[in-house]
């Protein structure tokens, strides 16, 4: 049954957080595009970035059954109060709040405003929205990185009694 958890926990990693951090990688470049650089395509990028918005925030929602069935497995392997398990779901926690309070809020604040026919806002608004899309690449950088650095904890797992 253990193996079970743990391979319905690994696809739910591949299938559920993979998409959201491919999605919200793209996002920036193509809000940049919309809307710093305005023009032909604007209806298109506009179509991208609620797609690239959608697929983070409904995969974001079934990523959660990535630290259930993890917690599944770890309660099976008897290994919950490990080093290695602790800080995975300390860093787990935390993609999760950059995930719901920083990248998500953003994109969505960003896709309110392509929607309606661009600003006549001139250079000065382009600044505004390259300094945005620049933070919110940020963002999803560290949500990447964080996720990295479960995958590597997840496989070196330090503090094991697994390493030999």
């Amino acid at each position: 049954m253990t193996k079970l958890f743990l391979v319905l926990h690994i696809l739910a990693v591949i299938v559920a957080i993979g998409p959201v951090a491919v999605a919200a990688s793209m996002f920036p470049p193509v809000a940049r595009r919309r809307l710093a650089e305005p023009g032909p395509g604007a209806a298109e990028a506009g179509a991208q970035l609620r797609l690239l918005h959608r697929i983070c925030q409904v995969y974001a929602l079934a990523a959660v059954a990535v630290p259930v069935l993890g917690m599944g497995v770890a309660g099976m392997m008897k290994v919950t109060g490990d080093t290695w398990v602790v800080v995975s779901i300390v860093l787990t926690i935390i993609a999760a709040v950059v995930l719901g309070a920083l990248v998500l809020p953003r994109q969505g604040a960003l896709l309110a405003e392509s929607d309606p026919a661009p600003a006549e806002g001139g250079a000065g608004a382009g600044v505004g929205v390259v300094k945005r899309t620049k933070q919110l690449a940020m963002y999803t950088g560290i949500f990447n990185l964080l996720w990295a650095a479960v995958t590597i904890i997840m496989i070196v797992r330090p503090g094991s009694s697994l390493n030999h």
